[in-house]
Order: C-alpha cells, then structure tokens, then sequence
C-alpha cells in the first residue's frame, strides 16, 4: 500500500484521551492528529519521538491528519519504524489476499469484509470457494516489541478479541474454517501472545488453537513511501 502524498514528519509532544496526539512538525507548526489506536502503544508514545503523519482523505474531517509510524529502538534493538494505525492491517490483508501473497488463503475465489457472524459479530473477512467449506478470517494488529525481534499482541487487555477467538472455534466446530492473521507492522523474527499482559486472551487463544483455528503473523515491510505485507514469522508455540 503506498502512501498517495509524502507523509509529513515531526516529533511526538503527547499522545492523550486514547486517540489524540499532538505533533510538532518540522516546520515548527503544531498540530493534533487522529491516533487510531486504542492500546497501550507501550514504549511507541514518549515525547520527542520521530514520528510520521498522513493526511486525511476526507476534507471535511475535524482532525486533518493521521498518525502512521513511530522511529524507536523497540525493544532495545536497532531503530526501525513501527506502524501505530490500526484502521491499516485490514487493507494490507485485502491488498495481500487481491495479489495471492497469502499463501495459506490463495486458493479462494470471493473475499467478502466485515460478515456478520457469531453472537453479533463482524469476521473481518469470509473466504468462498465453490465446493469448498467457508473460511472465517480475522485479522489484528501488532505492533509491541519488549525484547528484540519478539512481537507480541496484546499490549493491553484485549476482551473483544478474546471473544472472536471463542466465536472462530465454534465456526471449526460446524465444519468451518477459521484463521487467525496478526500484522505485525514491525520488523520480527518471531511472534507470541503477550500471556502476562491478558492471561485471558491467552486462555482463549490456546483453547481456539486446540479447536483447529490456524494462525499466522506477518511482519510488514514498512517506508515512509508505503506499508505491506512481507513475510511470515514463527509464532511460538503456547506453553
């Protein structure tokens, strides 16, 4: 996914109320930026931070910009820009799944977003194929390094991800497919559930592994001139 203008970069003042941020641009203009990201961005929110915006599509929106990526040595490992904008591994996936560089998912013929399925929920994506049983795929974001080369997701307690993990295993238990996909919008070599962080999002996590939810995590190739999905990582098998 490239960026349709040059994203324009500053320094960090304060990221507040959740999903405000505000900026000091390199030509020393202020401004506060949309913060699509409701978790603890630990470690990815000190002030002075280098940071990158784009703007908004929509000319008519309050907050004219949108806060992409963070330079930190995450983890205490090199620098590197990290992807804070969770409204984007929805589109990298869609734009991965278009261009058949998921393998795991290559073979489907429709890719429908956001069908209600469950105890009113939206699956991000259903995969068909004629022939073939549907597949239910939800995608989330990861963008915590605590130790280097290690993701993990989630930085914060994640119940409502918890509970698409409950409703994908019982898609695998009617004679569905069901797969979990974490962008990890980040350089890593591997990846696991942050268990210490939410030991419930772990409980249902191992208990969808064991029901036969697949999972995968993708690092992303990420430059201030666009983001995409580059390669797989090991995630690491729950203790």
């Amino acid at each position: 996914m490239r960026f349709q203008e040059t994203l324009l970069e500053g320094r960090l003042i304060e990221r507040y109320k959740r999903f405000l941020a505000d900026v000091e641009l390199d030509t020393g203009e202020v401004v506060t930026a949309h913060c699509a990201n409701p978790g603890a961005m630990m470690g990815l929110k000190e002030p002075g931070s280098r940071v990158f915006l784009s703007r908004a599509t929509n000319p008519n929106r309050k907050l004219k910009y949108n806060w992409e990526f963070v330079e930190v040595a995450a983890g205490g490992g090199p620098r590197q820009l990290i992807g804070i904008n969770t409204s984007r591994p929805n589109l990298l996936v869609a734009e991965a799944l278009r261009e058949g560089r998921l393998a795991p998912f290559a073979d489907y013929e429709r890719v429908r977003p956001e069908v209600k399925y469950g105890r009113n929920s939206r699956v991000d994506f259903l995969l068909e194929k004629d022939g073939e049983p549907p597949c239910y795929l939800e995608v989330k974001n990861c963008h915590m390094m605590r130790e280097a080369g290690f993701a993990e997701f989630p930085d914060c307690v994640a119940a409502r991800s918890a509970k698409h993990l409950y409703e994908l295993a019982d898609m695998v238990a009617v004679g569905a497919r069901a797969a979990l996909v974490y962008v990890i919008q980040m350089d890593a070599n591997r990846f696991d559930v942050a268990r210490d962080i939410d030991p419930a999002y772990d409980k249902a996590f191992r208990h969808a592994l064991a029901a036969g939810v697949e999972s995968y995590a993708y690092v992303c190739r990420i430059t201030t001139e666009e983001v995409a999905i580059d390669r797989p990582v090991e995630i690491v098998t729950p203790r």
